[in-house]
């Protein structure tokens, strides 16, 4: 399973970087307006810190053609490569627009998903990667891993080669119960990853190590 920020807070995803082998960077509208800056402002500052891992960016527009239009906006206007994800909702044009853009040679995340059908559908659709919302889910009685628990196998039972990237997480726990059900992938929130990497137990054995260790390691 691999991990992405879930963020556009530059100092997060430079510390995120910098010490984890993270593969990329998902933004939805909520988070850009979160880091206070214009997307043509805050995509060249992630662009350069992460270099060629992957970056998806939600669109906007409602309607199919608009969606296929500013998808090409941002591949021309960023100077994208392959690792440039057109994040679209799934909605019915947004099933539509899928098509589309990948018609046009970019990548597929299809975003707000809550049921295995409409993943599905997504997948049909030509998303390369299927977003589920899991605490979102949880929050309202849907058990959020079932759901993807589902994903992960209608794609393996139909031979189909979109992944699932798990989103929407509020704690560790959430995060051990989708890799334990196959999920190919996750974007987690600053907090959350950093919460998922550490332990104080961990703290404590090393800090045990160091302190049995340092008067027999003579070795300068």
């Amino acid at each position: 399973m691999i991990y992405l920020a879930d963020t556009a807070d530059v100092e997060e995803i430079k510390d995120l970087f910098n010490y984890y082998p993270m593969e990329g960077v998902t933004t939805n509208p909520t988070i850009l307006s979160a880091s206070g800056k214009k997307l043509s402002v805050i995509i060249p500052e992630i662009q350069e810190i992460i270099g060629n891992k992957m970056l998806h960016i939600q669109t906007i527009s409602e309607n199919a053609d608009e969606i296929l239009q500013e998808a090409k906006l941002y591949r021309d206007f960023f100077a994208f490569n392959n690792n440039f994800y057109v994040k679209i909702p799934v909605t019915r044009e947004g099933y539509k627009a899928m098509r589309m853009v990948k018609d046009a040679g970019m990548n597929v995340t299809a975003t707000a998903i809550f049921t295995q059908q409409q993943a599905l559908i997504a997948a049909n659709a030509g998303a390369d990667f299927l977003a589920p919302y899991v605490n979102r889910l949880d929050n309202i009685s849907s058990h959020g891993i079932d759901v993807v628990s589902d994903i992960v196998k209608t794609l393996k039972l139909h031979n189909m080669n979109a992944k699932v990237l798990a989103a929407s997480f509020k704690n560790v726990d959430q995060i051990y119960r989708v890799s334990m059900v196959g999920c190919h992938s996750v974007t987690v929130s600053y907090e959350v990853l950093t919460s998922l990497m550490n332990h104080p137990m961990t703290e404590k054995a090393v800090s045990d190590f160091e302190r049995d260790g340092l008067p027999y390691y003579d070795v300068k």
